[in-house]
C-alpha cells in the first residue's frame, strides 16, 4: 500500500499542476483571441459609427427651418401646401436616417426623435396661428424667425449630444 502511494501522490500532484497551468494557458489564450476579435471589429465598425454620425448631422442639419424652405419653390405653393410638403420633407429625412439608431446611443437618438417631433409639431402650430389672408411668404419668414426666437433649439441639443458622443468615441 506505501509503495503504491509513493507514486500515486506525485502523479496527482504532477496532473495537478498539469491542469493548473493548462487553464492557465487556455484562459490567457482565450482572452487574447477575444481582444484581437474586438480590434479587429472596432476597425470595421468605427467607420460605420462615424458615417451614422455624420448621416445624423445632414438630418439634423436638413430639418431645420431654415435648410427645408431653401429647397422649396414658395412662388407655387399655398401656406397648406407649403405645411403639407416641409412635414413630408421631415418624414421622408427621418425614414432615410432612421437606421442609424443602431449605431448611436439611446440618450442621443432619444434626443433626434425629440427634435424631429417638435419641428413638426413647430411646423404645424405656426400654421395654425398664421392669421388668415397671410401669404406663403409670411409663413416661411414666421417659420425661419420664431424657431430660433425660443432660445436653445431641439436640433441644437441634439447636435450637441452628437458631438459629445463622438467625443467619447475617442
Amino acid at each position: 500500500m506505501a509503495e503504491i502511494l509513493k507514486f500515486t501522490i506525485p502523479a496527482l500532484v504532477v496532473l495537478l499542476c498539469v491542469w493548473v497551468v493548462m487553464r492557465y494557458m487556455l484562459r490567457g489564450e482565450r482572452e487574447r483571441r477575444l481582444w484581437e476579435m474586438k480590434k479587429n471589429t472596432e476597425k470595421e465598425v468605427t467607420p460605420i459609427r462615424l458615417r451614422a454620425y455624420e448621416r445624423l448631422a445632414l438630418l439634423l442639419e436638413r430639418t431645420e427651418p431654415e435648410h427645408l424652405l431653401s429647397d422649396m419653390d414658395l412662388g407655387q405653393m399655398t401656406k397648406t401646401e407649403l405645411e403639407q410638403q416641409l412635414l413630408l420633407t421631415v418624414r421622408r429625412e427621418w425614414e432615410h436616417n432612421m437606421s442609424q439608431q443602431i449605431y448611436v446611443g439611446d440618450e442621443l437618438w432619444a434626443k433626434v426623435m425629440k427634435a424631429r417631433d417638435e419641428i413638426a409639431a413647430f411646423i404645424h402650430t405656426m400654421a395654425l396661428q398664421m392669421p388668415d389672408g397671410s401669404t406663403v411668404f409670411d409663413y416661411a419668414r414666421v417659420l425661419m424667425t420664431a424657431y430660433r426666437q425660443n432660445g436653445t433649439t431641439p436640433h441644437q441639443i441634439a447636435m450637441e449630444a452628437l458631438k459629445e458622443e463622438v467625443r467619447m468615441m475617442w
